[in-house]
């Protein structure tokens, strides 16, 4: 199982927010090139990049943050937040990003999804964020009646690469992951899939690594205020 760092971007600089919230803010890298740095030398092969800005406008905002972090990280990046047109997936992909991840999109217009699966095969993901659940879209402002596993499985016909699973009640809480949904996303579908969302502990992600055939975790909030530990989380699972 891989551990994926993630890397939020707001005006240029790697931050953290609170459940989503842009008042709630918290800033880590001025310059985000140094955390893909810090990274990569506690042993990190994949980095989960998210433009907040271009979430919250639906646009590419950190494009050049996003060139950096590429020039300065040797592994895999996957770069999400506000991607819905084709030429923001192309920007990305001339900058060197190996998987884009769409959101809000995927619900919105699963024929855009199943058509840049077609242009670009094995390097779209897609990011379901739910609440008991259920599919939440726009920011996580709005739940909608659709469940996730029945999302998963629709995207999984279009073609993409995997899928991001976040449970947005414990996101940036730090107060565990959902297993159970977890567990049962994984089980339901044939693509690889991502936890994201309430890592907190060493303990959260062996429990993770418990899952067959999870893929990988990501884990941010954590790794930035000290309680957990990178290179000691990556060895732990190499251990399992």
């Amino acid at each position: 199982m891989q551990i994926i760092p993630a890397i939020d971007l707001k005006d240029g600089k790697c931050v953290r927010l609170r459940q989503g919230k842009f008042s709630e803010i918290t800033v880590y890298y001025d310059n985000p090139e140094e955390a893909a740095l810090r990274w990569q030398n506690e042993g990190a092969e994949v980095l989960h990049v998210v433009d907040l800005d271009g979430a919250k406008e639906g646009k590419i905002n950190n494009l050049p943050s996003i060139k950096k972090i590429r020039e300065a990280f040797r592994g895999e990046i996957e770069v999400g937040g506000g991607i819905r047109r084709i030429e923001d997936i192309e920007l990305l992909f001339s900058a060197g990003i190996d998987r884009v991840i769409l959101g809000t999109i995927a619900v919105q217009s699963p024929e855009f999804v199943k058509e840049v699966c077609k242009k670009f095969p094995e390097r779209i993901i897609v990011g379901i964020d739910a609440k008991d659940g259920l599919v939440a879209v726009k920011g996580w402002v709005e739940v909608t009646e659709i469940r996730a596993i029945e999302l998963a499985l629709k995207m999984q016909e279009h073609g993409i690469w995997g899928i991001i699973y976040t449970d947005i009640s414990r996101d940036g809480m730090l107060i565990g992951p959902n297993i159970d949904a977890t567990k049962a996303l994984v089980e339901a579908v044939k693509v690889p899939v991502i936890a994201s969302g309430g890592v907190s502990s060493l303990e959260d992600i062996k429990r993770l690594a418990e899952i067959p055939k999870l893929w990988g975790v990501i884990t941010g909030k954590a790794i930035y205020t000290g309680a957990i530990t990178l290179k000691k989380a990556i060895d732990a699972v190499k251990k399992e």
